[in-house]
């Protein structure tokens, strides 16, 4: 059997409609997962779950806006009613409504943001990890940020949120070890999505694009990179990785190339 094979998992996807949270439902698929797309947009995750039926794998199409606490327990329980189970919880969705300095940041604004990034991530873990518990084995993943293990003069909710995120993992993955459950963070770069369009369809010289050149890998990332990491996050080949925060980056942490 492959490391990598998930075949009789099921998976659940937040924010899965397009970029990177489409890009792991899809390469969950492809490893035999049943994987539930999830996002705001019903159309657009029937869509996405309707490509993965037609490349041979099992996929259904559930809305939930994360920003409701009553739609995390209707994503859930309309999981468990179609599959009865949920063992790879990926939590994705996330909102950057904010770009500014830290002390015009008003407070719903700041409000809204840790709701949605971290309160919400944790009571979907709170909603799945019991049935995970009782058959002693589960996987969280939860796509945090790069923003949130560097400081930031214009993101601080967003940044601050995503840094929070990397320490539910860790309190996950302490509380529920013993019952198998593992949890950890993905901290991409700068990808190609729609999310980021506005920093990597600059047309600036000085833009992030282009510091992005001095990166050990020099190009933007794409969701594919990110899907491959999860991947090997949610199936055996990380089975004895806990609590943990992957940078996804092209390098950008460890330092810059000088010519």
């Amino acid at each position: 059997m492959s490391l990598f094979d998930l075949t009789g998992k099921v998976a659940v996807v937040t924010g899965a409609s397009k970029g990177i949270g489409r890009a792991i439902a899809e390469q969950l698929a492809v490893q035999g997962a049943r994987v539930v797309v999830s996002s705001r947009d019903l159309a657009a995750c029937e869509a996405v779950a309707g490509k993965i039926r037609d490349a041979g794998g099992e996929a259904i199409a559930l809305a939930c806006n994360v920003s409701h606490q009553d739609q995390l327990s209707a994503l859930v329980d309309g999981t468990m009613a179609e599959w009865g189970r949920i063992d790879i919880l990926v939590c994705n969705a996330a909102i950057n409504p904010y770009y500014g300095p830290s002390a015009e940041v008003p407070d719903d604004v700041f409000a809204k943001v840790m709701t949605t990034n971290v309160q919400r991530n944790a009571q979907l873990c709170n909603l799945v990890i019991p049935q995970m518990a009782e058959r002693g084995d589960g996987v969280i993943l939860v796509v945090s940020s790069l923003g949130g293990m560097q400081g930031s003069a214009t993101l601080m909710p967003y940044t601050l949120s995503k840094a929070a995120d990397m320490q539910l993992v860790r309190n996950i993955a302490t509380e529920w070890g013993h019952r198998n459950i593992r949890a950890n963070c993905l901290a991409p770069g700068l990808i190609r999505t729609d999310f980021s369009k506005a920093i990597w369809d600059s047309p600036d010289e000085n833009s992030v694009v282009q510091a992005l050149k001095q990166n050990p890998l020099p190009r933007i990332g794409e969701p594919e990179d990110v899907a491959g990491i999860a991947v090997a996050l949610a199936s055996a080949a990380g089975n004895y990785i806990t609590g943990q925060t992957i940078a996804v980056d092209g390098g950008k942490l460890i330092g810059r190339v000088t010519a």
